[in-house]
């Protein structure tokens, strides 16, 4: 048994775009309804905050759970060059299909991110649409 204390590190990164909530398979009335001015059709924009919490052991070698400027790197390459300055409806192939809610964008960074962190090593992301409103993957 490992009575090694759990550490969760932060970082904190940036990134603006544009999206629209639609369901094709609505009316144009029922899209209006759900998703408000979300739905316009000419997309609108956040300016995201993102936060990635990795929770794991302290390496007795280094003193770190994950060495900051790797994760840095690696969230910088996996969403912020993928996602910044985007509209990600039109340019980002995940959301081709995929309703670019905060949640599902939540979900997809996770996708992204979770393969190039140790599996050892809990990774949960909150991304902030606006200032009050945000998610958190995993929710537990």
């Amino acid at each position: 048994m490992n009575d090694a204390p759990k550490v969760s590190i932060f970082r904190k990164e940036h990134f603006n775009a544009a999206h629209r909530l639609h369901n094709a398979g609505w009316s144009d009335e029922k899209n209006k309804e759900i998703f408000g001015l979300c739905n316009n059709p000419n997309y609108h924009g956040h300016n995201y905050e993102l936060i990635i919490q990795v929770t794991g052991t302290i390496n007795p070698e280094t003193g770190y759970v994950i060495d900051t400027k790797v994760l840095s790197d690696l969230v910088q390459r996996e969403v912020c060059k993928k996602f910044d300055h985007r509209n990600l409806n039109l340019d980002v192939p995940e959301f081709a299909q995929l309703n670019p809610t905060a949640e599902n964008i939540a979900i997809v960074i996770y996708g992204k991110l979770r393969p190039h962190i140790d599996t050892t090593l809990d990774l949960k992301i909150k991304l902030y649409e606006t200032e009050r409103n945000f998610v958190e993957f995993p929710a537990n």
